[in-house]
């Protein structure tokens, strides 16, 4: 009888189960604060997790014609960066069908859709990469502005378009080596990653956040993050009498960082390339 014979998976495919993967454990992740997690919606009155994951699924043919025509057109310019806002609203479509018209994932398109293009011209570039993709105009973008980049404007804040500008520094500066100091504190893998989405959450405007509940509903998630490490973090008991504080203080708020998870999904992302580099 003749052996079955598998085929390679290609890169593009590789890169699009990573990008997917991420937005999936970013969702499973808990307890986040105020955030959909396996305990329930968090603020939101029309996001359950279930839809999360339909939402992240229904990206994955996206992040993979992004990796594909990164490949094809092999450098850092104008055509690749309107290529990948084409296909960035044609995934966005596929995910309001999907989702019933629910705003899922639309951040996570923006920065996770650069950071695989990225990865796909060079992998060990990824970040610096993504913002030289993220400084070029889509000369076909619609002119309207999201929520997020009305209250950017509003509150001179850094919006996800400027973080991505800069490389994304809430990522590489606070939430990774996060990760990677709670790995080696051996917090354990679940509480690694809600310390490096506390530390993202410590300096980050996160314009979900300033848009539902202003500067009060900032300055509360970013000193409540802040107390949570300051207290030993997520893995120790102060640390979790912290975070319900901090989950029940944004509640109250109707206030969901949801800025803080589109970026650590993209922390997910960049730490899992890295491990396959």
């Amino acid at each position: 009888m003749r052996a079955l014979k598998l085929h390679e998976v290609s890169l593009a495919d590789r890169l699009a189960d990573m990008a997917v993967d991420a937005l999936i454990d970013e969702a499973d992740l808990s307890p986040k604060p105020a955030l959909v997690d396996r305990r329930g919606n968090g603020a939101h009155t029309d996001l359950h997790l279930g839809l999360m994951h339909a939402s992240a699924l229904s990206l994955w043919p996206m992040f993979k014609e992004m990796a594909e025509v990164a490949l094809e057109i092999g450098e850092i310019g104008l055509p690749l960066r309107e290529a990948l806002g084409r296909i960035g609203r044609e995934g966005e479509q596929a995910m309001l069908i999907t989702t019933n018209g629910v705003n899922t994932h639309r951040g996570a398109i923006w920065a996770l859709g650069l950071l695989t293009a990225a990865a796909a011209l060079d992998p060990g570039a990824v970040t610096l990469n993504a913002a030289r993709l993220a400084l070029l105009n889509d000369r076909h973008a619609p002119q309207t502005l999201s929520h997020g980049a009305l209250v950017a404007q509003r509150y001179g804040a850094r919006g996800a378009r400027e973080e991505a500008q800069l490389g994304f520094p809430s990522v590489t500066q606070r939430g990774l080596p996060q990760l990677h100091k709670s790995r080696r504190q051996h917090a354990g893998e679940q509480n690694a990653r809600l310390d490096a989405l506390l530390a993202i959450m410590t300096e980050l405007a996160d314009t979900c956040v300033l848009y539902r509940a202003g500067y009060a509903g900032l300055t509360t998630l970013q000193q409540g993050a802040q107390a949570v490490l300051d207290a030993g973090g997520s893995a120790t008991l102060a640390g979790r009498r912290q975070l319900h504080a901090l989950d029940q203080q944004l509640l109250a708020l109707n206030a969901s960082p949801g800025g803080a998870a589109d970026l650590l999904a993209a922390c997910l992302f960049i730490d899992r390339l890295d491990g396959a580099l």
